[in-house]
């Protein structure tokens, strides 16, 4: 008889609490159990063709993660952020060393902690948010983007980068998976005309600023003695996931 070995878990608190998962969805519950890294996952991470294809992160947290039933294309980017920090300290431990202005860096990935945000602002189990472009005062919605959107962006852009010559027109056409309403219009093709047509850019701006401030995500700012005073981002570099890597 075959002796079977439960894997350690650690339940992971996601920055965005749940809130814009529909109440169905396990997601809603703002924890997500993942396990411990085994062989299993080293293998996904030094798999080629995953590697190349640009995938890797994605099949090594969609092992990690323990209840199957999760949709992994439901997870909003920000959750997913706080997936990778979690597989990191699951898999190599704590402490992960880099380089920043010539001098090693040592941080503590346990002690980085999720942005505020104001939950006022969300509707439990709507991922749908309203704001007024303040130029033009057109009333709009728009949602938080998810790793299903980010594919479905990737893969529009993939075809636009033959029309455009390797530079396609990314910004507006991630505004496109982001607004999804505009003056109470729904329809996908008004939205597609507007941000073509009548988006102006001090508008676009604005919303996307705003997007940046409601949105959850993990904080990932530190401060090296010879930063600047609002301090600078820890640079999730290839020695992240592969920290035995010789560059």
């Amino acid at each position: 008889m075959e002796q079977e070995f439960k894997f350690p878990t650690e339940v992971i608190d996601l920055p965005s609490k749940g809130l814009p998962y529909p109440e169905t969805s396990p997601l809603s519950s703002g924890k997500i159990e993942m396990k411990y890294m085994t062989a299993k996952e080293e293998d996904i991470l030094t798999n080629q063709a995953f590697i190349t294809q640009g995938i890797v992160i994605d099949k090594l947290l969609q092992s990690l993660i323990v209840d199957k039933s999760i949709d992994y294309n439901d997870l909003l980017s920000a959750d997913k952020n706080a997936l990778l920090i979690a597989a990191r300290v699951l898999g190599y431990g704590k402490d992960y060393e880099f380089d920043y202005g010539g001098e090693k860096q040592v941080i503590d990935l346990t002690t980085l902690s999720d942005k505020e945000i104001d939950e006022s602002l969300y509707e439990k189990g709507s991922n749908k948010f309203k704001f007024t472009l303040p130029t033009s005062k057109v009333e709009i919605t728009f949602r938080l983007l998810t790793h299903g959107d980010e594919q479905k962006i990737e893969q529009e852009l993939k075809g636009l980068r033959k029309a455009y010559k390797n530079n396609p027109p990314e910004l507006s056409t991630r505004l496109k998976y982001i607004i999804t309403s505009v003056g109470g219009d729904e329809n996908n093709n008004t939205v597609r005309t507007f941000v073509e047509n009548n988006l102006l850019a001090r508008d676009s701006r604005a919303l996307r600023q705003y997007i940046a401030e409601i949105s959850p995500d993990v904080d990932l700012t530190f401060y090296p003695d010879n930063g600047p005073e609002e301090g600078v981002d820890i640079p999730i570099g290839i020695g992240f996931l592969w920290p035995d890597v010789r560059l």
